[in-house]
């Protein structure tokens, strides 16, 4: 190439359909973060991903391995039965805080307690991005949306949902871990809570959840560059990142 040397291309865990999502949505950057994982573990042939609703029900075509649609919310269910048919099989769900906090919450529990082989890729922006930005369970107290202009009340909508502390509950032995992708140094550490995600499944070590602090620009009201300052000035203080539950190789077994 001229002398010129490649320092970054396309994974090909990716297909070569154009991302289809608004300006400075996260899902770009988590799509590219899971087919990085995919190829450098080498298991694309071998996965099977489970897209749900929302903004992100247009993954089946990004990634290049077999993908099914679940009903909203249904994922994890979905993921169990094919985890459980096809034990070979590496099964991840990739899901929105409207999906997987919302209507999903039971399904993403009791897979949790049961420690089931999948991954779940959880994206949390904080608002129902497909039908219009209104308030999801993971909307932060006062936050103005599109079905609650006043903010959110906890006296009448409660309190917002913290997902990877709930399940780390339910399944403390599991991988269930808390990150961001708002800057360069978050970005890389949500790619390492990705592979781990994967690895506890393919170890036969338990469930693993990445859950993955996003940005949505039209529904939040901000550019690109606001919605990354935002994340680590109003969101991240809500919910810390971290691990909350990590399953080790000598930890009882689920």
């Amino acid at each position: 190439m001229n002398g010129m040397n490649i320092v970054s291309q396309k994974p090909d865990a990716m297909t070569d359909v154009p991302f289809p999502y608004c300006p400075g949505c996260s899902h770009g950057i988590i799509h590219r973060l899971v087919a990085e994982v995919l190829d450098e573990l080498n298991i694309t042939k071998k996965a099977i991903g489970i897209t749900s609703a929302g903004c992100s029900v247009r993954n089946w075509r990004q990634f290049d391995c077999d993908m099914v649609m679940a009903l909203h919310g249904r994922g994890p269910s979905v993921a169990t039965g094919l985890k459980r048919a096809r034990p070979e099989a590496v099964v991840f769900t990739y899901q929105g805080d409207g999906d997987m906090a919302a209507i999903g919450t039971g399904e993403i529990v009791h897979a949790a307690s049961r420690c089931e082989r999948i991954t779940v890729i959880y994206v949390n922006n904080g608002v129902f991005g497909a039908t219009g930005g209104q308030q999801a369970p993971t909307t932060l107290l006062g936050e103005v949306t599109t079905s609650y202009p006043s903010g959110r009340d906890p006296r009448t909508s409660g309190y917002p949902l913290k997902m990877a502390e709930m399940l780390s509950g339910v399944s403390p032995d599991s991988y269930i871990a808390r990150v961001s992708v708002h800057d360069i140094k978050n970005i890389l550490m949500a790619k390492k809570a990705i592979r781990e995600a994967f690895l506890v499944q393919m170890e036969d070590r338990g469930f693993g959840l990445a859950e993955i602090l996003a940005t949505c620009p039209t529904n939040w009201r901000l550019d690109s560059v606001q919605c990354m300052e935002r994340i680590e000035k109003e969101i991240i203080p809500h919910y810390p990142l971290g691990e909350f539950s990590s399953k080790r190789k000598e930890a009882h077994q689920c």
